[in-house]
């Protein structure tokens, strides 16, 4: 259990009672939703979120943005009482922060500021990018088994490192997946076609790229495993791994320029954005 507690990430603002604030104003969504007689999907397809967002929302895991508080206000008839509340999600969201472990910290803290972030997968989905259930089913998994309160603050962690999705300026983002990622259905067929239509969703956003390494080619210029490429506000270019619980930010110029050369050669082999979204597309029929 010590290293259990040392490892695992914590809920937003756990500390401060922040979190309490985005508690309430989750149930008061999950009510006002519920009699406007709206499905979690349903609903999302209005404000423009998945069902696993609104989910996490309501469960008071995530941040609602201000920008969807108003949107929701008029769509759930809520006459002003979700706007009322925006200047307090504000002041939570300034003094809640994600905490993370000192292992992962450093890490953590450029991923939410980076100007630029470029992620090598080769045999899961990237953290970024995995639905609510997806990260459920793989932290329930893991060996040896992690308790559910564990599971469901690693879950929280994990989705609340998506807000760098919404931020402004946006960052430039692109992603290089192994095709095998997309053929791994973890959770099922229901939870992986909600992951594949996530991926959809997300190569659908101006300033990110995914494309996929299909398996048939026959050669490889990286067999060491995944990796993700940082380039920190005002700062040069990092790199983080981790295999097998053992992470490692790497910050050797030229460390980090052999990782970024093999990405790049990576990328020039993989399927073009449009082609990829089809093969995407294809899989998802397919299932």
């Amino acid at each position: 259990m010590a290293e259990e507690r040392e490892r695992r990430p914590e809920t937003p603002a756990e500390a401060n009672g922040a979190v309490a604030v985005f508690v309430l104003l989750g149930k008061q969504l999950k009510l006002l939703r519920e009699r406007a007689g709206l499905s979690q999907t349903e609903f999302g397809a209005l404000v423009g979120y998945g069902p696993d967002q609104v989910s996490a929302m309501e469960r008071g895991v995530r941040t609602p943005r201000p920008e969807f508080l108003v949107k929701a206000d008029e769509i759930l008839g809520a006459h002003g009482m979700l706007i009322a509340v925006i200047p307090d999600v504000k002041e939570a969201m300034r003094r809640g922060r994600t905490r993370h472990p000192a292992w992962y910290r450093d890490h953590a803290a450029m991923e939410a500021e980076a100007v630029e972030l470029h992620h090598y997968c080769n045999h899961a989905v990237h953290g970024l990018l995995q639905t609510e259930a997806h990260a459920r089913e793989v932290f329930a998994k893991r060996r040896p088994f992690l308790s559910e309160e564990t599971i469901e603050k690693r879950v929280a962690d994990r989705l609340s490192r998506q807000l760098v999705f919404e931020r402004q300026p946006a960052p430039v983002v692109s992603y290089v997946l192994e095709e095998v990622v997309l053929d791994r259905p973890i959770g099922g067929r229901k939870v992986h076609a909600e992951q594949l239509r996530r991926l959809l969703t997300v190569s659908h956003m101006q300033n990110v790229e995914v494309q996929v390494l299909p398996t048939c080619l026959q050669e490889h210029p990286n067999m060491d495993g995944p990796f993700n490429l940082l380039i920190p506000k005002g700062h040069g270019q990092v790199a983080y791994t981790e295999v097998q619980g053992f992470p490692q930010l790497i910050t050797d110029a030229e460390e980090v320029r052999k990782i970024a050369d093999r990405y790049g050669i990576m990328r020039a082999m993989a399927l073009p954005p449009l082609e990829t979204r089809a093969l995407i597309e294809k899989k998802l029929e397919a299932l």
